[in-house]
């Protein structure tokens, strides 16, 4: 049994490889499900901003959606390795999800708990090539508030799955232990320290002469540059990657705010660990329902002018035809 928000034709189940992939790419979980074995689990489709015009704020969102949801989670997928799910358009089967034991209450990053859970159960998870379209914060408090929450959540999973470390890495197996590593730990664990590695850097660079600087830091200084770029350039790379494919290259301008934008990040990582030392299973809602502008509405909008537009100069092509100046020839003679 599943549980599928679409409805799609039943297909006969076939064990082929090309045929799994098929069902998968076709976006129906119904088929995909019925087309793949009983380890998976979950589906998940890929989630994007629809509000990226309201301010640069959801510009940055929206980059970092097509980063995750297009370039990253289908790859951890297509290795077979866990990843936290995302907040909508999960597609479980039933009884894959009951011995899980649903949701956990007082996790408030619940479904990224749910794909560790079901991983070290022996599932797994795909990616549907499909989207569902979400509407993000355009106001920095409100964007903190939810920034804080999803912190915080991915803090409880990893103590949680941490309790007995051994165990974690028979379940999920040293790869999928080193992905849920840096996805929860080394994601959480830099957005913390990103604020302390600057202010050290700066005092090197400000106290002294640049020059003078490096040479004080002796070994240290590759360490610093390296580490700073290759954190800026993962994240740039990642991002615009999945705008390409997303088709939103255009807004990739935005990502020149990168690191104005992490220590924003570090904000809502250090807010988030206040939270978890003294209100744990405080939630901070999102109110939704504000956006000013939907990128869906606009690209369905275009498709109905182009679509205008292309029956127009037909009618004007056949009234100008050689019909038209057979029909009109008698009135001119």
């Amino acid at each position: 049994m599943w549980r599928c928000r679409w409805r799609a034709a039943p297909t006969r189940p076939c064990s082929t490889l090309k045929t799994r992939r098929n069902a998968i790419s076709s976006g129906a979980p119904f088929a995909a499900f019925r087309a793949a074995d009983e380890r998976l689990a979950c589906l998940q489709a890929s989630l994007s901003i629809d509000n990226s015009g309201d301010s640069w704020l959801v510009r940055m969102f929206t980059a970092n959606y097509a980063g995750q949801f297009d370039v990253l989670l289908p790859g951890l997928a297509a290795l077979q390795l866990p990843f936290p799910l995302g907040g909508s358009s999960n597609h479980f089967r039933t009884a894959a999800l009951r011995q899980a034991g649903g949701w956990d209450p007082y996790n408030v990053t619940e479904d990224a708990d749910l794909g560790i859970r079901l991983h070290r159960l022996g599932y797994r998870a795909a990616v549907l090539p499909s989207t569902t379209y979400e509407e993000a914060p355009a106001q920095f408090v409100p964007w903190l508030k939810q920034r804080t929450r999803w912190y915080k959540g991915w803090m409880q999973t990893w103590l949680v799955h941490m309790r007995r470390p051994a165990r974690l890495l028979r379940e999920l197996s040293p790869a999928g232990a080193v992905a849920f590593q840096l996805f929860l730990a080394c994601n959480v664990f830099a957005a913390l320290i990103h604020p302390l590695f600057m202010a050290a850097l700066c005092y090197y660079l400000i106290a002294r002469p640049p020059l003078a600087a490096i040479a004080a830091m002796g070994h240290e200084a590759p360490v610093f540059f390296v580490t700073l770029l290759a954190g800026y350039a993962s994240t740039v790379a990642l991002d615009l990657v999945g705008l390409q494919r997303r088709g939103l290259l255009a807004q990739g301008w935005v990502l020149v705010f990168t690191p104005l934008y992490w220590f924003l990040l570090s904000l809502a990582a250090w807010r988030a660990l206040f939270q978890l030392l003294f209100a744990p299973q405080l939630w901070e809602k999102t109110e939704h329902g504000l956006a000013k502008s939907s990128r869906l509405a606009k690209e369905v909008a275009k498709a109905k002018t182009r679509e205008q537009a292309s029956e127009t100069p037909r009618s004007v092509r056949l009234a100008a035809g050689p019909a038209a100046i057979m029909l009109r020839a008698p009135r001119h003679l």
